[in-house]
């Protein structure tokens, strides 16, 4: 058996541990006590992912072959370039490449000078001087900080911004805690996310999926880290056809190219794209250097090849050896998060989860000796898996609807509704 040594332990941690102990012994290190990735795990650790003298000692206790890095943050403090140290390979990118993720400023400069489709009029700025000249110049606008905000950082116009002075303002807000701000033309068009995993020279997808990051029901409110998301038995989205996926792919092959023509390095784990069908074409929103958390409890349950020896043949640059296979089901993800939640999230209060037919995946929770209490981010995902979106929807709804506690979650994802305005949305921008 190989010995994976899993980081993280929110729920997208918890699907991946899921995957990995179909064939593999499983020792995770942790910032909580997540209760379905420790009944998966031979050993845990549970301390600060910021800790790599507490790192260093566990890897040196189960002596895992190669590890998995779930969240962004220890790839930002360059988890893979210290495990590297202590000859652990890893499922994760090395911090030089997680700048894909961790600086939007470095992705969109990398994407100008090795030519790479599908980026949006853009320019990065350190002072404001002339900021407010380029954001005139665009009809829509949208202002991303450069580096980690939590997926809730990005302000779009006509959401959350409507004037170039409110623009100006929150460019001012940005600088203040960011080396830069970036400015970006607004795409119009419907979101989807692809997921790739890749050994650096090889690229293989996985199903598109769709997030959806706002908080309250028909997408209003405040972002979120992602309330739920959901997934086709086609392998497609309602709105997207063979032709879309296709142009994500062959955007994300020539940005592992570049990225190893800048850096000299393989990129060795996730890209995960943000992209968005418009009247012109797929058009990359942004990268992340991990599996999306909804997402990869969309992709990872339904993944039919065995997810061990996929990892292994990506830390062994020979993913080309491999197919990777899917079952043909739907999935709806709904996750049940805090009352509050995201600005002022009740925390440290105990919630119970009901038994049902969908797969549970446990986030930002705490097992103690009394029951399961919430941190105070999203607490616990519902995936529902089934021939069709209905069948799925069905089952995570009647699952997140059980939590008792003061919860809430968005009924709409994955409806027929819901569902109909997005390709209603599509129909009138093409």
């Amino acid at each position: 058996m190989t010995n994976v040594l899993l980081i993280g332990n929110g729920a997208r941690e918890h699907a991946l541990a899921e995957a990995l102990v179909k064939s593999s012994k499983l020792y995770s290190f942790m910032a909580a006590n997540n209760p379905g990735i420790s009944s998966l795990s031979e050993k845990i650790k549970i301390s600060s992912l910021n800790d790599f003298d507490a790192l260093k000692a566990f890897v040196n206790e189960v002596q895992p072959d190669f590890a998995v890095i779930g969240p962004e943050a220890p790839l930002d403090m360059g988890v893979v370039d210290f495990l590297e140290e202590l000859k652990v390979p890893s499922v994760g990118p090395h911090r030089v490449l997680a700048r894909l993720e961790t600086s939007k400023a470095f992705t969109r400069d990398v994407m100008a000078k090795y030519s790479v489709p599908g980026a949006p009029r853009f320019k990065v700025f350190e002072d404001l001087t002339e900021a407010k000249e380029f954001i005139e110049e665009l009809e829509g606008f949208v202002i991303k900080p450069d580096g980690l905000t939590g997926g809730k950082g990005v302000k779009v116009q006509g959401d959350h911004l409507d004037t170039v002075e409110e623009a100006i303002d929150y460019c001012k807000d940005v600088l203040k805690d960011h080396q830069s701000v970036i400015v970006e033309e607004k795409l119009i068009g419907e979101e989807f996310s692809l997921q790739c995993i890749t050994d650096g020279k090889t690229v293989k997808i996985t199903p598109p999926a769709q997030d959806h990051k706002r908080a309250f029901v028909d997408d209003k409110g405040p972002n979120t880290g992602g309330m739920g998301s959901y997934s086709c038995e086609d392998h497609l989205l309602p709105f997207i056809t063979d032709e879309h996926v296709q142009q994500a792919r062959e955007i994300t092959e020539l940005m592992a190219e570049a990225l190893y023509k800048e850096t000299g390095v393989r990129y060795k784990g996730i890209m995960y794209g943000g992209f968005i069908v418009t009247k012109n074409g797929v058009k990359l929103i942004e990268y992340n250097a991990r599996f999306g958390d909804p997402e990869a409890m969309n992709v990872l349950p339904i993944m039919k090849t065995d997810f061990t020896k996929v990892c292994k043949a990506v830390v062994e640059e020979r993913l080309d050896d491999f197919e990777l296979e899917f079952e043909d089901k739907a999935t709806v993800c709904k996750y049940a998060v805090p009352e509050g939640y995201p600005s002022n999230p009740v925390k440290n209060v105990k919630i119970e989860v009901g038994d049902s037919k969908a797969r549970i995946y446990y986030a930002a929770v705490d097992q103690r000796e009394d029951g399961l209490y919430m941190t105070g981010s999203r607490a616990v995902a519902f995936v529902g898996i089934g021939d069709n979106i209905a069948e799925a929807e069905k089952i995570a709804q009647q699952a997140v609807s059980d939590v008792k506690g003061p919860v809430f979650f968005r009924e709409d994802i994955g409806t027929e509704r819901l569902l109909n305005k997005r390709i209603e949305h599509m129909k009138q921008l093409i």
